[in-house]
C-alpha cells in the first residue's frame, strides 16, 4: 500500500513538471527548406563525361561535363572554308574599284588640266567633252562594282553570323556549374546520349538552411525581420540548438498546414515564417525543427 502511494504521487509530480506553463512548448514547427536548382542540357549528343556525385560540393563555374562537339566543329570549319571562299571574290571586286579609283584620280586630274588650257586658249572643246565623258563612265563603272559586290558582303555578314551560332553552340556543349552548392540528385552519366532541355542534375547551397515555420497572430507581435531566434532539432540526447535568423514573414494568413498541428488546430489561421540557420553538416531538407520565440515583456 505504502509503495503505490509514492509511484501515485511520483506520477502527480512528473505531470506537474511536465505541464509547468508555455515555457516547455515551442513557438512554431516546420521543415528545412533549400533553394534547389535544376541543371540541364544546353545542347545535344553523347555525354563525353560527368564529372558530378550526390554529396558532392561543387565550385562556382566549376567545369563538370562535356556534350560532343564534332558535329558542330565540322560545320564550324566547313563555314569558315566557305567564308573564305566567298570573301576571296569581295576582294576580287574590290581590287576592281581600287583600280576604277586610280583612274578616276587620273581622270579629274585631267579635267583640271584642260579646263586650265580653255582658259588659255590652248586645248578643245572637244578635249573637254572626252574626259568629261570618261569620267562619267568611270563613275558608272564604279557604281556597277559596287551593286556586284554589295550581296557578297551580305553573305559574308550572314555566313559570319552562322560561324557565331555554331561557336555559341560549342561554347554550351561545355557544362559549367552555376554556384557553389551541393548535388543532391543526379539524372545522368556519361556516355549516355542527353538533348537540350534535358537534367542532368540537382545542386542546392546548403551551408544555410531555410526553416519554414508557421506563428499565430498574436506571436507577430514578437517577430520581425531580423530577430534572432533558437532553432531546435531532435538529436541523439535531448534537443540541439541553433541560433536563426527571421528572413522573411508571409504577409496573408493561411491555415495551418496539416502536417505541421494536430486535428483541432487546423482551423487556426496562422503566418507562414522564413527562418535562416548556419549549417553545421547535420541540418537536412525536409528535416523536422522548432523555434523558440523571445517574447517582448510589457
Amino acid at each position: 500500500m505504502k509503495n503505490s502511494t509514492v509511484l501515485t504521487l511520483l506520477i502527480i509530480a512528473i505531470s506537474l513538471v511536465s505541464c509547468n506553463g508555455n515555457g516547455d512548448k515551442a513557438d512554431g514547427y516546420g521543415n528545412f527548406e533549400a533553394t534547389e536548382t535544376t541543371i540541364s542540357s544546353e545542347a545535344t549528343g553523347k555525354l563525353l563525361f560527368l564529372d558530378v556525385e550526390e554529396g558532392q560540393v561543387l565550385q562556382e563555374n566549376q567545369v563538370v561535363g562535356v556534350v560532343d562537339t564534332i558535329q558542330l566543329s565540322l560545320k564550324r570549319d566547313q563555314l569558315m572554308a566557305t567564308k573564305k571562299s566567298v570573301f576571296s571574290k569581295s576582294r576580287n571586286v574590290l581590287s576592281q574599284r581600287e583600280v576604277l579609283k586610280e583612274q578616276l584620280k587620273v581622270a579629274e586630274n585631267d579635267l583640271k588640266r584642260i579646263q586650265n588650257l580653255i582658259r588659255e586658249k590652248a586645248a578643245t572643246q572637244k578635249q573637254l567633252d572626252d574626259i568629261t565623258g570618261q569620267i562619267d563612265v568611270l563613275k558608272q563603272q564604279m557604281i556597277s562594282i559596287e551593286t556586284q559586290n554589295a550581296p557578297i558582303v551580305a553573305e559574308v555578314n550572314s555566313i559570319e553570323v552562322q560561324i557565331q551560332q555554331i561557336e555559341d553552340q560549342i561554347k554550351k556543349s561545355i557544362i559549367v556549374n552555376p554556384l557553389k552548392a551541393t548535388v543532391l540528385t543526379k539524372y545522368a552519366e556519361p556516355h549516355e546520349v542527353t538533348a537540350f532541355g534535358k537534367p542532368l542534375y540537382k545542386i542546392a547551397d546548403l551551408n544555410v538552411m531555410e526553416l519554414r515555420v508557421y506563428i499565430s497572430e498574436p506571436q507577430l507581435t514578437d517577430v520581425k525581420p531580423g530577430n534572432q531566434v533558437t532553432v531546435k532539432i531532435d538529436a541523439q540526447e535531448g534537443m540541439k540548438s541553433y541560433q536563426g535568423t527571421v528572413s522573411w514573414i508571409s504577409d496573408t494568413a493561411e491555415f495551418t498546414p496539416k502536417i505541421i498541428q494536430t486535428k483541432e488546430e487546423r482551423v487556426n489561421l496562422v503566418y507562414a515564417v522564413k527562418v535562416l540557420v548556419k549549417n553545421d553538416g547535420s541540418l537536412k531538407i525536409g528535416m523536422p525543427a522548432e523555434i523558440w520565440i523571445t517574447h517582448n515583456e510589457e
